[in-house]
């Protein structure tokens, strides 16, 4: 079993950067493909990011990319989610995932493990 911690979330501005932490618990996360979740009120939960076991290759929704990274660092059993020129459509609880296998993964049900979830506010 493991258990995940997200934190870092708050209420920011429009064009504002603020940096997820996603902490494991219980075993190593350093096999685990890893995954950034989010779901604003009244939608679905949406894929952001995903990242291998190494941290070699990583991937984004369209939506996302080119102002968000994903990253990780085994030795801290901890994912990052480092967001940049945020916008109000990017508020919404954002969720880290562990999925078993080592390999970038983006549905939602191939995820075992999941966390509590931080609230991301940005303010137009």
């Amino acid at each position: 079993q493991v258990q995940l911690a997200e934190s870092g979330g708050g209420l920011v501005q429009a064009g504002d950067s603020l940096r997820l932490s996603c902490t494991g618990s219980g075993r190593t996360l350093s096999m685990d493909g890893m995954a950034w979740f989010r779901q604003a009120p009244g939608k679905e939960r949406e894929f952001v990011a995903t990242i291998n076991w190494s941290g070699g290759m990583t991937d984004y929704a369209y939506s996302v990319r080119g102002r968000f990274t994903i990253s990780r660092d085994n030795a801290k059993n901890t994912v990052y989610l480092q967001m940049s020129k945020l916008k109000p459509e990017d508020t919404a609880v954002y969720y880290c995932a562990a999925s078993r296998t080592g390999t970038l993964t983006y549905n939602s049900g191939q995820f075992a493990y999941w966390g509590q979830g931080t609230q991301v506010t940005v303010a137009s």
